[in-house]
């Protein structure tokens, strides 16, 4: 049996189409190559003459093929990043040919955007992993196949090449719901949830009043998409006798992953995350029923309480389950704590 690693370390590749060959060549390479390469790098390819048809060079990627036909293509060696390497700090939790797992800090972007080009994940992967890149899509880059919000902290898979990055990625967007993916994330909440443990079916969308942040949305409209949390409350702070709270700790397990999910579901049923600058703007006063001493540190804290502890995956290669935790970061410790007097 063919291993795929190593598969595509070769610089060529040879293929017999089958009887399931038909119509454009772009299109049927990117299926039998099964996601290495998306349908815009192997058009480029096909154009730059780095495939041959039954041994002559092709260049229109709309060339039709059928049974039978050879398809030889020559794999380039990976391109430099255009985001380029800085030597940032990372806490590695574990590291190999195929992957990288590490724990980010709060305040590191993942990838350069607008407003970030430098001083990125990406640029700290870049510098960390060097050659052990061998290339996604082409390109000698880290291959990001989930994300976390700049200000929140936690456990974060990287993929080191195509193959890893198509396993790891199709995990990501099954959720869990055949394979052994786990997310689980910490956070501190205003308030307490109605019942101790439950579960948050919103679908989400870009919000009409802000385009950078998420709303909860009609499930007829048009940007909705499923939008699923569990939360179970694991501790409450300075509890009353009706059994409400001024604020919780609680663990979230996401059966989907939204941009902003945690933060706006949490939200949306009335428990916004302490410090979260887009969604518990009206929630800052409820640390003036707080102690003098608690209050300081609550109005102190500079970031969305959010931090994901938990991630479970299928090592693409191995195929053994591998589980990593990230500790509670020092700030966030230090408001829990604050919140216990």
């Amino acid at each position: 049996m063919n291993d795929p690693f190593n598969e595509i370390e070769r610089p060529r590749k040879v293929l017999t189409a089958g009887d399931e060959a038909e119509g454009r060549l772009d299109a049927w390479l990117t299926a039998v190559l099964e996601g290495e390469f998306s349908r815009s790098r192997i058009k480029a390819l096909i154009e730059q003459g780095a495939v041959l048809l039954n041994g002559k060079p092709v260049t229109e990627p709309k060339k039709k093929i059928t049974m039978g036909d050879t398809v030889e293509i020559t794999l380039p060696e990976p391109e430099d990043p255009e985001p380029k390497g800085e030597d940032i700090p990372l806490e590695v939790l574990y590291e190999d040919d195929d992957l990288i797992v590490i724990a980010k800090p709060a305040g590191l972007v993942v990838h350069p955007g607008a407003g970030n080009w430098t001083g990125t994940l990406v640029n700290a992967l870049i510098h960390h992993c060097g050659d052990s890149l061998s290339g996604i899509g082409g390109v000698r880059r880290p291959g990001i196949v989930h994300r976390l919000d700049k200000d929140t902290s936690g456990v974060m898979v990287v993929a080191k090449n195509d193959i890893a990055h198509r396993h790891l990625a199709d995990q990501f967007a099954d959720h869990g719901r055949s394979g052994p993916l786990e997310r689980a994330y910490q956070a501190v909440v205003w308030g307490r949830p109605g019942t101790l443990r439950g579960t948050i079916d919103a679908p989400l969308g870009r919000s009409g009043a802000d385009r950078t942040k998420r709303a909860v949305k009609r499930e007829d409209s048009d940007d909705a998409r499923e939008a699923v949390t569990h939360y179970e409350v694991i501790e409450r702070f300075h509890e009353k006798p009706d059994a409400t709270a001024l604020a919780s700790l609680i663990e979230c397990r996401l059966e989907t992953g939204r941009t902003h999910q945690i933060r706006v579901h949490m939200a949306h049923v009335g428990n916004p995350l302490i410090g979260d600058p887009d969604y518990s703007a009206g929630f800052r006063t409820k640390a003036n029923l707080l102690p003098e001493t608690t209050k300081n540190v609550v109005n102190r804290f500079p970031r969305q309480a959010l931090h994901a502890y938990l991630l479970v995956f299928e090592h693409p290669r191995t195929g053994e389950v591998m589980e990593f935790e990230a500790p509670m970061p020092e700030d966030l410790q230090e408001l829990v704590e604050a919140l216990r007097t």
